[in-house]
């Protein structure tokens, strides 16, 4: 007679945590993007001047703001403090740090409608990010502020601005209103330079240059809307830190000034849009 083996337990199945929310609106990113066009390029003259909280050139056709960063080269050649610029930069950083960036601004939208292109990519180093303090300081505020008297070409910003080149220098020249012998000016080769750049990585331009980017970057770990990490619900599963095309060392820091918050860190589900205080000072795990 066959004895009887006593049957193991099954063991205890560990499920997945439960899809979060930003997992199932992130995919809605590309089409709030697209939504956001019209409110930027809606030409009102009325609002000409009222200073934008993204990176799009006043002098485009189809602008309906202006440019905050032409507006503070604009303020630094003149010596004056340009308070409404600095107050919308303030507010919109306080509120949301560079979620703007990841999905309202319309220069950042063409990046990633470029990086959708099938070529490989590799992703930029973390000390890149420091260019766009760089041309903060030196194009946006001491430039102008030292030589805008001296000179016509007092907005040293807008004088080689792809973004600018983009939006309002090629359409010009296309209906006829500049030569096309401006093309061999030096933004025009910024922008011919930044196009190629964008098919093999994510997002140069906010990257290494845009200066109002690092500026919204740096309310990233104060502002009301901010990345919460929950230790409980991490998995050891990498996906925050291959979901990244910024680069961002999620697995040692969030909120950092390198990220765009386009929020496709939140698909591991330990990562979470949150608003209001009580920010987590831990940081997801990570397979070495």
């Amino acid at each position: 007679m066959r004895a009887m083996v006593p049957q193991q337990p099954n063991p205890p199945v560990v499920e997945s945590p439960r899809p979060s929310r930003p997992r199932r609106f992130i995919r809605l990113r590309p089409w709030v993007q697209a939504a956001f066009l019209p409110v930027w390029m809606a030409p009102v003259a009325a609002l000409r001047g009222v200073p934008s909280c993204v990176l799009h050139c006043y002098a485009c056709p189809l602008a309906s703001a202006s440019c905050p960063i032409g507006l503070a080269a604009s303020a630094a050649a003149l010596h004056l403090v340009p308070l409404l610029t600095i107050g919308v930069i303030l507010l919109v950083g306080s509120l949301v740090g560079s979620l703007v960036c990841g999905w309202v601004c319309p220069f950042g939208f063409v990046q990633d409608l470029f990086s959708r292109i099938p070529t490989p990519k590799f992703r930029l180093p973390a000390w890149t990010g420091l260019g766009r303090y760089l041309v903060l300081i030196g194009l946006v505020i001491v430039g102008p502020a030292l030589f805008g008297k001296s000179t016509s070409n007092w907005a040293f910003i807008c004088n080689l601005c792809p973004v600018g080149a983009a939006e309002a220098g090629l359409p010009r020249m296309i209906s006829g209103q500049v030569p096309w012998s401006k093309l061999l000016n030096v933004k025009y080769v910024i922008l011919a330079a930044l196009v190629v750049a964008m098919l093999f990585t994510h997002r140069p331009w906010c990257r290494m240059l845009c200066p109002l980017g690092g500026v919204l970057a740096l309310f990233n770990r104060f502002s009301v809307f901010h990345l919460r990490f929950d230790p409980s619900r991490c998995r050891v599963c990498n996906t925050c830190r291959s979901r990244c095309d910024m680069g961002v060392a999620v697995e040692r820091e969030v909120n950092t000034a390198g990220c765009v918050r386009c929020l496709a860190c939140t698909a591991c589900g330990a990562l979470e849009p949150a608003v209001g205080r009580g920010m987590a000072s831990g940081t997801p795990s990570v397979k070495q």
